[in-house]
């Protein structure tokens, strides 16, 4: 047909045949998903023992890192204001781990004149640069005096105790005589005029010390009112600690208080091992407070947080004791302590096996408890009341750290086994967490070594 006779033709499409397409797509698409869903329950039918376990190994994991983390806490700053008593669990019924007068008892509390123990030491000697002057400086005995010297760490503070010396040392008599410290006027440890007459004021004193560093001082709390006028709260330190503390702004006033804390200035110290140095306040507070009745030793790492009188009231006179101490928390056995000790690095193995080795030369048994008292002390907190008894006990201590290492967690147990002092009371980890808070070590720099006074040395 010619071309101008063409007409359009039109083709309809029904509405049935242009939705076959898409039906057919959901359908497919209807099928993967049964198809997928098939597989999904196929994989929980066959893994469903590692599913199930999976949350059970985050939520151990969780809870671990949270235990990790509690284990030495670093208390938000609040916590230093607050009282809240330790407890523990006492026949299936919670209580406090140390049981306290109320404050209005303790306010009324009058100072007890003594434990009442017939002690056999009645008068204690200490020995001086005077007494021993003919034995020790003649020409003959310079050469073993300076050899005597190299070879511990005895000096013109400590004396020069020998081994014979050491063991007439541990006989209980009525009177003794001890080195304990304070050996000569050139040995170092010098204080001032004015914070001497103060210390000879203190009746009760509850004392801490940080040398060669800056570690915070934290204020006491927790005391009642009445105590506040009765008990001297003392903190030794030595120049670089007060220059550390000086330049974060946290220096002295012109009264010499920072707080409720009279910071003492030590100078002169006679040991190069600060942790030596620190041994002196620790354990001779009977001769830096002559006149005190009562100490509280508390370690710098902690915060004192109970009323001092009523600490006395709970430690010694109720319980009618001379001396209290803070158990160890980990171990009872002292061998077993200088195992540990070695591995944290905290003594070289040859000087604590020399000590461990003099103490089963001596016959120190292998026990966990020696007379009747658990053999090893934790010795963050010492109370006592200051009597010739544990004032000799102090003094022996004291020169087992300076003979062998500073850990004086090796030696006491030692000295509670040569001496069996009277009027002991060992108290648990959760009595110690009800004294003080445990704030960690704040040592802002490393510790440095105080240059000794010259005159320390034996020559």
């Amino acid at each position: 047909m010619p071309s101008s006779t063409i007409r359009s033709i039109s083709i309809t499409v029904s509405d049935d045949d242009g939705a076959a397409p898409p039906r057919r797509a959901r359908a497919g698409r209807r099928k993967a998903a049964r198809s997928l869903g098939e597989r999904a329950v196929r994989l929980v039918a066959r893994w469903w023992p590692i599913l199930l376990l999976l949350p059970a190994v985050a939520l151990l994991l969780f809870e671990a890192s949270r235990l990790r983390a509690s284990s030495n806490p670093a208390p938000p700053v609040s916590s230093l204001g607050r009282l809240d008593p330790t407890t523990r669990l006492v026949h299936g019924v919670r209580e406090p781990c140390l049981k306290f007068l109320s404050p209005k008892s303790i306010e009324n509390l009058v100072f007890h004149e003594g434990s009442g123990i017939d002690a056999v030491v009645k008068r204690i000697v200490y020995k001086t640069d005077d007494d021993d002057y003919d034995s020790y400086h003649s020409e003959a005995n310079s050469t073993y005096l300076l050899q005597h010297a190299e070879a511990t760490r005895f000096n013109l503070f400590t004396g020069f105790q020998t081994v014979p010396e050491r063991e007439e040392s541990f006989k209980v008599n009525e009177t003794v005589n001890v080195h304990c410290g304070f050996y000569s006027d050139n040995g170092g440890f010098k204080i001032s005029d004015d914070d001497i007459r103060y210390m000879r004021s203190c009746r009760v004193v509850v004392s801490t010390c940080a040398f060669g560093g800056g570690d915070d001082l934290y204020q006491p709390i927790g005391m009642v009112n009445s105590s506040i006028g009765k008990v001297c709260y003392v903190a030794f330190w030595d120049e670089v600690t007060l220059s550390t503390q000086e330049a974060e702004g946290k220096g002295t006033g012109d009264n010499g208080m920072i707080g409720r804390w009279r910071v003492i200035v030590v100078r002169s110290l006679p040991f190069v091992d600060q942790r030596l140095n620190g041994k002196i306040p620790k354990m001779l507070t009977h001769r830096l407070f002559p006149e005190a009745r009562y100490s509280v030793w508390v370690d710098s790492k902690y915060q004192f947080r109970r009323d001092p009188i009523g600490v006395l009231e709970a430690l010694l006179w109720r319980t009618n004791s001379t001396f209290a101490i803070s158990e160890h928390g980990a171990r009872s056995n002292i061998y077993d302590e200088g195992k540990a000790i070695v591995q944290k690095h905290k003594a070289t193995p040859e000087e604590v096996e020399v000590q461990l080795t003099q103490y089963r030369r001596d016959g120190m048994p292998d026990e966990k408890r020696l007379h009747g008292f658990k053999a090893l002390s934790e010795a963050s907190i010492i109370v006592s009341e200051l009597t010739p008894m544990t004032n000799h006990f102090m003094c022996n201590w004291f020169n087992e750290v300076v003979r062998f290492t500073s850990r004086d967690q090796l030696s006491f147990p030692y000295v509670l086994w040569r001496l069996n002092m009277p009027g002991i009371n060992m108290f648990p980890v959760c009595t110690r967490r009800d004294l003080v808070n445990s704030l960690g070590h704040t040592r802002k720099v490393k510790p440095l070594l105080t240059q000794m006074n010259t005159d320390s040395s034996a020559t």
